[in-house]
Protein backbone atom coordinates (compact mmCIF):
# COMPACT_ATOMS: atom_id res chain seq x y z
CA UNK A 1 0.00 0.00 0.00
CA UNK A 2 2.55 2.37 1.01
CA UNK A 3 4.11 2.07 -2.61
CA UNK A 4 1.50 2.56 -4.28
CA UNK A 5 0.63 5.46 -2.47
CA UNK A 6 4.02 7.21 -3.68
CA UNK A 7 4.58 6.03 -7.11
CA UNK A 8 2.79 9.03 -8.90
CA UNK A 9 4.77 11.33 -7.23
CA UNK A 10 8.00 9.47 -8.17
CA UNK A 11 6.78 9.66 -11.84
CA UNK A 12 5.90 12.87 -11.69
CA UNK A 13 9.34 14.06 -10.43
CA UNK A 14 11.52 11.75 -12.63
CA UNK A 15 9.25 13.54 -15.61
CA UNK A 16 9.94 16.91 -14.47
CA UNK A 17 13.93 16.17 -14.21
CA UNK A 18 13.64 14.60 -17.63
CA UNK A 19 11.94 18.02 -19.31
CA UNK A 20 15.09 20.32 -17.45
CA UNK A 21 17.93 18.41 -18.84
CA UNK A 22 16.02 18.75 -22.25
CA UNK A 23 15.23 22.35 -22.35
CA UNK A 24 19.01 22.57 -21.01
CA UNK A 25 20.37 20.78 -23.71
CA UNK A 26 17.90 22.49 -26.39
CA UNK A 27 19.30 26.22 -25.00
CA UNK A 28 23.11 25.52 -25.68
CA UNK A 29 23.26 26.62 -29.14
CA UNK A 30 21.80 29.27 -28.74
CA UNK A 31 23.50 30.06 -25.45
CA UNK A 32 26.37 29.68 -27.65
CA UNK A 33 25.34 32.35 -30.55
CA UNK A 34 24.10 34.93 -28.30
CA UNK A 35 27.00 35.44 -26.19
CA UNK A 36 29.13 38.08 -26.89
CA UNK A 37 32.50 38.31 -29.16
CA UNK A 38 35.60 39.41 -27.72
CA UNK A 39 36.67 41.27 -30.89
CA UNK A 40 32.87 43.36 -30.46
CA UNK A 41 33.79 43.86 -26.97
CA UNK A 42 37.24 45.57 -27.63
CA UNK A 43 35.52 47.55 -30.40
CA UNK A 44 32.87 49.24 -27.45
CA UNK A 45 34.12 52.54 -26.16
CA UNK A 46 35.12 52.55 -22.16
CA UNK A 47 32.68 54.81 -21.15
CA UNK A 48 29.64 51.63 -22.48
CA UNK A 49 32.14 48.80 -20.71
CA UNK A 50 31.04 49.46 -17.49
CA UNK A 51 27.58 49.10 -17.79
CA UNK A 52 27.96 44.94 -18.54
CA UNK A 53 27.12 42.64 -15.49
CA UNK A 54 29.21 40.62 -13.50
CA UNK A 55 30.30 37.50 -14.87
CA UNK A 56 27.94 34.72 -14.01
CA UNK A 57 29.09 31.41 -12.76
CA UNK A 58 29.00 28.70 -15.36
CA UNK A 59 26.09 25.82 -14.95
CA UNK A 60 27.33 22.40 -15.76
CA UNK A 61 24.43 19.82 -17.21
CA UNK A 62 24.57 16.32 -17.66
CA UNK A 63 24.17 16.36 -21.40
CA UNK A 64 26.95 19.10 -22.17
CA UNK A 65 29.66 21.25 -20.75
CA UNK A 66 29.67 24.18 -19.11
CA UNK A 67 28.45 27.45 -20.42
CA UNK A 68 30.84 29.65 -21.93
CA UNK A 69 31.44 32.77 -19.64
CA UNK A 70 31.06 36.35 -20.52
CA UNK A 71 34.40 38.28 -20.82
CA UNK A 72 34.99 40.48 -17.85
CA UNK A 73 33.88 43.99 -18.01
CA UNK A 74 37.10 46.21 -18.72
CA UNK A 75 38.33 48.86 -16.60
CA UNK A 76 37.48 52.51 -17.35
CA UNK A 77 40.48 54.34 -18.17
CA UNK A 78 41.69 57.38 -16.16
CA UNK A 79 41.94 60.43 -18.17
CA UNK A 80 43.90 63.18 -16.71
CA UNK A 81 43.55 66.87 -17.49
CA UNK A 82 46.38 68.49 -18.85
CA UNK A 83 48.45 70.68 -16.60
CA UNK A 84 47.67 74.74 -16.99
CA UNK A 85 50.57 76.84 -16.61
CA UNK A 86 50.17 80.62 -15.70
CA UNK A 87 53.34 83.37 -15.91
CA UNK A 88 54.21 84.36 -13.12
CA UNK A 89 53.46 88.35 -11.99
CA UNK A 90 56.25 90.51 -12.89
CA UNK A 91 57.94 92.11 -10.28
CA UNK A 92 56.99 95.69 -8.70
CA UNK A 93 59.79 98.16 -8.53
CA UNK A 94 59.21 100.44 -5.58
CA UNK A 95 60.98 103.54 -5.00
CA UNK A 96 62.24 103.85 -1.69
CA UNK A 97 61.25 106.86 0.00
CA UNK A 98 63.54 108.46 2.17
CA UNK A 99 63.08 108.79 6.02
CA UNK A 100 61.73 111.55 7.96
CA UNK A 101 63.83 110.77 11.59
CA UNK A 102 67.26 110.38 9.21
CA UNK A 103 66.75 113.70 7.55
CA UNK A 104 68.71 116.56 9.12
CA UNK A 105 68.62 120.20 8.81
CA UNK A 106 71.93 122.38 7.49
CA UNK A 107 74.01 122.63 10.83
CA UNK A 108 74.24 126.10 11.94
CA UNK A 109 76.48 127.76 14.99
CA UNK A 110 75.51 128.66 18.47
CA UNK A 111 77.89 130.06 20.89
CA UNK A 112 80.71 128.00 19.35
CA UNK A 113 78.43 124.65 19.48
CA UNK A 114 77.82 123.13 15.79
CA UNK A 115 74.09 122.39 16.00
CA UNK A 116 72.16 119.92 13.56
CA UNK A 117 68.43 118.95 14.32
CA UNK A 118 66.71 116.13 12.71
CA UNK A 119 63.08 114.96 11.60
CA UNK A 120 62.33 114.63 14.85
CA UNK A 121 63.29 117.82 16.09
CA UNK A 122 66.38 116.61 18.47
CA UNK A 123 69.25 118.94 18.41
CA UNK A 124 72.62 117.84 19.08
CA UNK A 125 75.11 120.41 19.76
CA UNK A 126 78.59 118.96 19.34
CA UNK A 127 81.83 121.34 20.48
CA UNK A 128 85.99 121.29 20.40
CA UNK A 129 87.89 122.71 23.57
CA UNK A 130 91.73 122.60 23.67
CA UNK A 131 93.79 123.56 27.02
CA UNK A 132 97.10 123.07 27.71
CA UNK A 133 97.01 119.73 28.31
CA UNK A 134 95.11 118.52 25.19
CA UNK A 135 91.48 118.77 23.78
CA UNK A 136 88.14 117.24 24.00
CA UNK A 137 85.15 117.20 21.63
CA UNK A 138 81.82 117.38 23.55
CA UNK A 139 78.48 116.23 22.07
CA UNK A 140 75.35 117.33 23.83
CA UNK A 141 71.81 116.68 22.80
CA UNK A 142 68.27 118.22 23.43
CA UNK A 143 67.16 115.55 25.88
CA UNK A 144 70.26 116.62 28.50
CA UNK A 145 72.64 114.07 27.55
CA UNK A 146 75.96 114.91 27.62
CA UNK A 147 79.04 112.24 26.08
CA UNK A 148 82.57 112.47 24.87
CA UNK A 149 83.29 112.02 21.14
CA UNK A 150 87.41 112.29 21.40
CA UNK A 151 90.12 112.93 24.44
CA UNK A 152 93.51 113.31 23.15
CA UNK A 153 96.26 114.21 25.77
CA UNK A 154 99.34 116.75 24.71
CA UNK A 155 102.56 115.22 25.16
CA UNK A 156 103.64 114.33 29.12
CA UNK A 157 100.04 114.31 29.71
CA UNK A 158 97.29 111.74 30.47
CA UNK A 159 93.44 112.21 30.20
CA UNK A 160 90.76 110.73 32.52
CA UNK A 161 86.72 111.19 32.15
CA UNK A 162 84.40 111.25 35.13
CA UNK A 163 80.41 110.80 34.28
CA UNK A 164 78.23 110.16 36.87
CA UNK A 165 75.13 111.31 35.32
CA UNK A 166 73.76 111.57 31.74
CA UNK A 167 74.17 114.82 32.07
CA UNK A 168 76.84 115.79 33.80
CA UNK A 169 80.58 115.25 32.39
CA UNK A 170 84.30 116.15 33.05
CA UNK A 171 87.51 115.09 31.20
CA UNK A 172 90.24 115.31 33.24
CA UNK A 173 94.05 116.90 31.85
CA UNK A 174 96.37 115.77 34.35
CA UNK A 175 100.56 116.22 34.70
CA UNK A 176 102.37 115.73 37.94
CA UNK A 177 100.07 118.52 40.62
CA UNK A 178 98.72 120.03 37.54
CA UNK A 179 95.52 119.50 36.09
CA UNK A 180 92.65 121.29 33.63
CA UNK A 181 89.37 120.65 33.85
CA UNK A 182 86.82 120.68 31.46
CA UNK A 183 83.32 120.32 32.94
CA UNK A 184 80.40 120.23 30.23
CA UNK A 185 76.32 119.92 31.68
CA UNK A 186 72.64 120.40 30.08
CA UNK A 187 71.42 123.39 31.77
CA UNK A 188 68.32 125.59 31.10
CA UNK A 189 67.50 123.71 28.18
CA UNK A 190 71.01 124.32 26.33
CA UNK A 191 75.20 123.43 27.24
CA UNK A 192 76.84 124.68 29.58
CA UNK A 193 80.78 124.23 29.86
CA UNK A 194 83.38 125.22 32.18
CA UNK A 195 87.21 125.27 31.66
CA UNK A 196 89.07 125.30 35.14
CA UNK A 197 92.91 124.85 35.83
CA UNK A 198 94.11 123.34 39.30
CA UNK A 199 98.01 123.18 39.86
CA UNK A 200 100.66 124.81 38.27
Amino acid sequence: MRSSRWAPIAGWCAATATSIVLASVALLPVLRTSSPDDRALAQLPAADSSAFPAPLPSVTTPAGPATRKPPPATTRPTTTKPATTTTPPRPTTTTPRPDATTTTAPATTEDGWTVTTDGDGKRTYVRSFRVEGGQAVIRTTSDGVVSLVTATPADGWSVQKVQDSPGNLAVYFNETQHSFIIHATWFNDRPFVQVSEVGS
